[in-house]
């Protein structure tokens, strides 16, 4: 399994994924024969931004009961000041994965904790807490996210274009030539994908220039949130080996479609059952009573979940009312749902949810967390989500929207946080830690974007008057 050459060495689907049932013995000698010389010690901050530490091999074991300890205040959103408990990371042995695309490297995510317990400001740890509530009553929530991102390289002017300078089409969505010029950069990502045991199964060009989608398997939540920071290292690091940019951002460029992270959820049981599926729904989208209320809460605080879901300033340039470059948005800004309608917030591809609120910004981690906290909320209060719309909000004037009942999602960061403050589930359920955490560094990073004179501004005022 030596990997001298990532990209010279044939990897076959599974051929570097990790036994299951690992004992650290068993773990020393797979590490071994995969030729491993450093374990990634590693986090995502408040952002889902990985942060890790390098540990040599010899010493691995030791990440898995002492852990690997971190500065307080070096990392965003873990609410620690510098003359407070380190941030010590207990690494899961379940976690460990050989990282492709680096030689030699493989990484292993955990708990974090201070002074030895579970620390409250750890997205990961949230939704851990999140998945036993669901344990309890016997349930597993299986997601597959769908990570939409643009191919970038910096011209000599420092300005942005598609890797592909060819890549020029108005409507480039799954354009042939578009897909087969970036086939570098998504056969490399997909090879360290699959070598693990991610089950790729699509990949597509998306509307924008130099924007792609590549779709794996669903898991349960706390692996698909594993496996979306996995893939996002993996495509970043490979874009970065070929020149290019890998950009996550919402919406790098006002005139064209942005970059969502839809979420695909649905509950099953202890046999693995798709609880969320029924074919006698009178709606004719395949949904039980359960999947029902789960929407209802999703719904009932969709404002509220938006400020986590899409959590930049950039995530409502994607979320306007309006058009684009190609013909259409793909932006779901109206609290609705129905059966294949993708200008909802919520659609129903038949025996599960698709929530299409997320963007690429997201921490994962954190998303699914307050996905579930809404969606147990309806459960525990069997909301109803109201009848489906099946229609194209698109073609329909605000005002027609708004006399239908529908209102429209948050239109700013400043908003959504608003309408997070106000909405007390996810401070109750997800923790008053966090979710003040969160508000502090997302308000200071609205106000330092208010502060900002945009060149759009200079060119707008500077002989205006």
């Amino acid at each position: 399994m030596h990997l001298p050459n990532a990209w010279t060495d044939a990897m076959s689907p599974g051929s570097l994924a990790t036994p299951k049932k690992l004992d650290v013995a068993g773990a020393r000698e797979f590490l071994k024969q995969a030729g491993i010389r450093y374990v990634l010690a590693q986090f995502v901050d408040l952002h889902g931004v990985a942060k890790s530490k390098a540990v040599p091999v010899q010493h691995f074991a030791s990440v898995l009961t002492e852990g690997a300890g971190f500065a307080a205040g070096g990392a965003w959103g873990l609410g620690l000041l510098p003359h407070e408990g380190e941030y010590i990371l207990v690494c899961e042995l379940d976690t460990l994965t050989v990282t492709p695309w680096a030689p030699g490297y493989a990484r292993m995510m955990g708990i974090g904790t201070v002074k030895g317990v579970p620390h409250p400001i750890d997205t990961r740890n949230v939704l851990k807490k999140q998945v036993a509530l669901l344990a309890e009553r016997g349930w597993t929530l299986n997601t597959g996210l769908e990570p939409e991102f643009i191919l970038l390289r910096r011209e000599s002017d420092g300005k942005l274009s598609p890797f592909d300078c060819s890549d020029t089409l108005t409507k480039p969505a799954y354009d042939y030539r578009g897909l087969m010029r970036g086939r570098n950069f998504l056969e490399r990502v997909t090879q360290c994908l699959q070598a693990v045991g991610i089950d790729v199964y699509q990949i597509d060009h998306e509307d924008a220039n130099g924007q792609y989608e590549i779709n794996f398997k669903y898991a349960d939540a706390l692996k698909t949130a594993d496996q979306i920071i996995f893939f996002k290292m993996a495509a970043s690091e490979i874009a970065h080996d070929l020149g290019a940019i890998c950009s996550f951002m919402p919406k790098p460029r006002s005139k064209s479609t942005g970059s969502g992270m839809h979420i695909h959820c649905s509950i099953a049981d202890g046999d693995g059952r798709n609880l969320f599926h029924d074919d006698a729904d009178l709606n004719g989208m395949g949904l039980s009573k359960l999947a029902y209320h789960f929407l209802g809460g999703v719904l009932e605080h969709a404002k509220a979940l938006t400020a986590l879901l899409a959590p930049t300033v950039n995530s409502y340039k994607r979320l306007v009312v309006d058009r684009t470059v190609s013909g259409a948005t793909w932006a779901p800004a109206f609290i609705s749902y129905g059966d294949n309608n993708r200008t909802a917030m919520a659609r129903i591809p038949y025996g599960r949810l698709e929530i299409r609120t997320g963007d690429s910004s997201m921490n994962p981690y954190l998303a699914t967390a307050a996905l579930i906290a809404a969606g147990l909320d309806g459960i525990e209060r069997k909301l109803e989500p109201g009848a489906p719309r099946n229609i194209n909000f698109y073609g329909l004037s605000l005002e027609a929207i708004k006399e239908m009942g529908v209102d429209l999602l948050p239109q700013t960061l400043t908003e959504a946080l608003d309408a997070l403050e106000a909405d007390r589930l996810f401070a109750d359920t997800l923790g008053e830690p966090i979710t003040k955490e969160f508000l502090s560094l997302k308000r200071s990073e609205w106000l330092e974007y208010h502060r900002h004179v945009s060149d759009w501004e200079v060119e707008k005022y500077l002989n205006f008057f």
